[in-house]
């Protein structure tokens, strides 16, 4: 039988109130998860007020890519500074792009906002992680991390149902302003309760390195987030983004092997735990991405509900993780990290077979069983790798460590927003470009066919909203039977991980 190793001594004269301090966590945690889906819904009033109407992809696409840029810096600054200063600059970004975006004036100054947010969140989403890992043991990390992971899931749900509310009953630049009040109880509550003495020293910033990684990193998500979208997978902007991303990252690695303090050390990615709790996260990043994005629509869209309905089967996935993560910690402590994480891969492997098993007739309650199962999994192989990643390092390399590992999960959100993506666009393009005689002359000239069927319509049951459904179940379920696959890499990646974790020496 195999058992983890212990949790390594926290920092030297850390003294806080945990109870206090998780919900602060959590709501700090919230402000990003809400921001990441509130303006979803908000948007046509927002092109309605600004224009801009074929620049609104880039409200998502600004904010994701300066939050999962920053990350790996922000890491690199906790172990130096510590976790509070950080966490308080993040909140403090964020809550300054929150009143830009607000009083936003166009589109492009609107986008300009939304960076900065992102700049912000870039920093409170893995210090959140970070200071879960100072605060509590090993085998309490696991239900802790259920806790933060069950904020995004509520917020899957509440995020575009404020929005709608805020839109259609005040404005739209409340959904940015809500965040003043709840960012400011957050910090104040951090302030109050969160105690950390940290061993100051003169540290070398590697602004060669960040520079390149940042520089680097942006164009790889760039050009995964906008390929096929704004331009061609094989064309002139697509490929010169990505050369000029694998010179820089290129160049990035042999800077830092040189570098005094590298800002992303590469044995991060030469240790067989981090490596495979890396591409674990990878996989769930994408999975989520493929889950939240298309299981909603395919409830609304194929199975013709309301976007709450939509909104409730996506919500079981909120029920399972917290229930897994929670019992998580005690399987850990018995059969070890890498085999816990196995067993939940298995669900989601499971989960993701359901969710390609629904037909075009289903009923809601089985879109949601899968979706509950995929939480289980999700809890079961998610929690015991960020735990183990975190168990491997002493508190001064904790915060590179875990914000290495979020920004895994960020960028395979990147890449399943671009696969699932264009899977999806494909599949919709070649069922529209052939349509029957009776739908051709009622039928849009592209995949914004499909809002004919989003928000209930399709109980209409016209010859065009039949072909449209069907033509919108293919694309769904082409992007879940991806996401069996990607499950199945999830699995293979974790073999990686060696079935006994232990705490890393450094020379």
């Amino acid at each position: 039988m195999t058992t983890p190793a212990p949790a390594p001594p926290k920092a030297v004269g850390l003294r806080s109130e945990r109870g206090p301090v998780l919900a602060a966590v959590m709501l700090s945690t919230s402000l990003v998860a809400l921001d990441s889906t509130i303006i979803a819904t908000a948007v046509p009033s927002i092109v309605a007020d600004l224009g801009g109407f074929s620049q609104f992809p880039w409200l998502f696409s600004i904010y994701l890519l300066t939050q999962a840029v920053t990350t790996p810096l922000y890491g690199k600054f906790a172990d130096m500074l510590g976790r509070k200063p950080v966490m308080f600059f993040g909140i403090a970004v964020f809550l300054i792009g929150s009143v830009l975006c607000g009083f936003a004036w166009s589109m492009p100054v609107l986008i300009a906002a939304r960076a900065i947010q992102g700049i912000g969140a870039g920093a409170i989403q893995p210090m959140s992680m970070t200071m879960v890992g100072d605060l509590y043991t090993v085998e309490e990390r696991a239900r802790v991390q259920g806790y933060l992971a069950s904020v995004w899931g509520i917020s899957s749900v509440v995020g575009p149902t404020l929005g709608g509310v805020f839109s259609e009953y005040l404005s739209w630049p409340w959904i940015f302003f809500i965040n003043l009040p709840l960012g400011a109880l957050a910090a104040w509550m951090l302030a109050r309760k969160f105690k950390e003495k940290v061993d100051r020293a003169t540290h070398k910033v590697d602004y060669t390195g960040a520079s390149m990684l940042t520089v680097g990193c942006s164009l790889l998500i760039l050009g995964l987030l906008e390929g096929g979208v704004a331009w061609g997978w094989g064309s002139v902007p697509s490929v010169s983004i990505f050369a000029g991303s694998l010179v820089l990252l290129v160049t990035f690695a042999f800077v830092e092997r040189k570098a005094t303090e590298p800002v992303l050390p590469l044995w991060v990615f030469s240790r067989r735990t981090l490596v495979g709790g890396n591409l674990m996260a990878l996989v769930v990043g994408a999975l989520m991405m493929g889950l939240t994005s298309y299981l909603p629509t395919y409830v609304q869209g194929v199975l013709g509900t309301g976007a709450l309905v939509a909104g409730f089967a996506l919500a079981a996935l909120t029920v399972g993780w917290p229930i897994s993560a929670s019992l998580a910690g005690k399987v850990y402590m018995r059969i070890g990290f890498r085999d816990t994480a196995l067993i939940g891969s298995g669900i989601i492997v499971i989960g993701a077979v359901l969710t390609a098993m629904l037909t075009q007739h289903a009923q809601v309650w089985q879109a949601a069983a899968a979706s509950f199962v995929l939480g289980l999994g999700l809890g079961l192989a998610s929690s015991p790798t960020v735990v183990a990643v975190q168990s491997t390092v002493g508190w001064e390399r904790r915060g590179v460590v875990t914000a290495t590992n979020m920004f895994s999960r960020s960028l395979g959100s990147a890449v399943g927003a671009a696969v699932f993506g264009a899977i999806a666009n494909a599949t919709l393009s070649s069922r529209f470009a052939n349509p029957p005689a009776d739908v051709a002359g009622h039928l849009p000239d592209s995949v914004d066919a499909t809002s004919l069927v989003l928000g209930g319509q399709a109980a209409e049951h016209t010859p065009t909203t039949n072909f449209v459904q069907t033509a919108l179940f293919d694309a769904t379920h082409h992007v879940f039977l991806a996401s069996v696959a990607v499950a199945v890499l999830g699995f293979v990646a974790l073999l990686v991980m060696p079935r006994r974790t232990e705490q890393l020496t450094f020379v």
